[in-house]
């Protein structure tokens, strides 16, 4: 019997997940990984990693894609290292530019779209500098964690654009870096909020102890100011200006914008977007193509048009389309939906001895958020993610 052609595109929490999946439990599966990096980035730790250099090895957060998938049959699974380029859903054929060698065409049964998101800092569109809160399009995540680290620990003047939990997260972690460096009063750490207080998807008691522990840890915490220009003097000295509404102008030498995501959507057609260029998926996380079409694909992560975007999320999404890609292969199981909620869970650490957050109406005491996360960042999963079992 040929095979069943399973093609996915994306390594991380989604991807990976759906792979293991089939592979599991479908035996006449082929199934072909396409991602960038050789290795699995376990980027909720990034604040950290970028932060303080030293305190997890890069073997904990950077993980090899292929050997997590040595126990299956060699003719079952593929796995090649490159970017996705285009997909032909008539055809059902995608386009892969792999990392080393000529452009190549691979044919689908099943397809798998889970290419993630990123973000300005990671990609450095905004600045020319990459601060890598995702896992990049390119096979270069441990050379942009290690330049990552090294401008970091040659700033001065570091403003953080945008007071969601990354923002905060990294102005905690920068603080605690500076003052174990013994360079407290000599770097100034300046975090800027477009609304009125820190972590504004949050209760506001849980903004307020976030702002007091920024504070402590002597971060200067600017609210109600939009950044709306960043930029550099034409003698390209390295004193950037942060305009931000109203005139106020910040001088940084280092400037990490933490706010918005895009799509890395380039090789998927326009028929499988929504106006934002997300992927369009139903609650059975199957693509919905414009003209109505039923096509053979699935999609799960920050790439879909659902609002969540955070990795546990992720890999909800990919349990459901998992198990209904199954489901249509093999026959004899019930369809399972996704529902993302609307009850937000969340821990936001402030450095390592504390933070706040939000779950399921209660903020958690500071102590709480230190064992939680806070002491580690749950960097021991990335191994269980890594395998599929997250």
């Amino acid at each position: 019997m040929a095979p069943i052609n399973i093609v996915v595109i994306g390594g991380s929490f989604a991807g990976l997940h759906i792979a293991h999946s089939v592979l599991r439990d479908v035996p006449d599966a082929k199934v072909t990984l396409i991602n960038p990096s050789t290795s699995f980035f376990w980027n909720i730790a990034a604040p950290r990693i970028v932060a303080k250099p030293t305190a997890f090895r890069p073997e904990q957060y950077l993980l090899p894609i292929k050997d997590a998938f040595a126990s299956y049959r060699a003719d079952a699974f593929e796995f090649l290292p490159g970017t996705a380029t285009a997909i032909e859903t008539t055809a059902k054929t995608v386009t892969v530019k792999p990392n080393e060698g000529e452009a190549k065409t691979l044919s689908y049964d099943y397809l798998v779209i889970a290419s993630g998101s990123t973000t300005s800092a990671t990609n450095g569109s905004l600045t020319g500098t990459s601060i890598p809160f995702k896992q990049s399009n390119h096979n270069d995540m441990e050379q942009l964690i290690e330049a990552a680290q090294g401008h970091i620990a040659g700033a001065k003047e570091i403003v953080i654009g945008g007071a969601g939990p990354i923002g905060v997260e990294l102005a905690g972690e920068l603080a605690e870096a500076v003052e174990r460096s013994g360079n407290t009063g000599k770097v100034s750490i300046t975090i800027v909020s477009a609304t009125e207080r820190v972590l504004p998807m949050l209760k506001s008691s849980a903004s307020a102890a976030a702002r007091k522990m920024l504070e402590h840890k002597n971060v200067k915490v600017v609210t109600s100011k939009r950044v709306v220009r960043v930029e550099t003097p034409a003698d390209d000295s390295s004193s950037w200006t942060v305009s931000l509404e109203g005139g106020d102008k910040l001088s940084a030498d280092l400037y990490i914008p933490t706010t918005g995501v895009t799509p890395n959507n380039s090789f998927i057609p326009a028929h499988l977007l929504d106006k934002d260029g997300w992927v369009t998926v139903n609650k059975e996380m199957r693509v919905q193509s414009t003209d109505g079409s039923a096509l053979p694909i699935f999609a799960a992560g920050d790439i879909t048009n659902n609002s969540m975007r955070l990795s546990f999320k992720a890999v909800e999404q990919a349990q459901v389309a998992a198990a209904n890609l199954k489901a249509e292969i093999v026959g004899g199981a019930s369809i399972k939906s996704y529902n993302q909620g609307d009850s937000i869970m969340m821990v936001v650490p402030v450095g390592e001895t504390g933070g706040t957050g939000q779950v399921f109406g209660f903020v958690p005491f500071s102590f709480m958020v230190k064992i939680i996360k806070g002491k580690h960042y749950f960097i021991d999963k990335a191994v269980s993610a890594l395998a599929g079992k997250a």
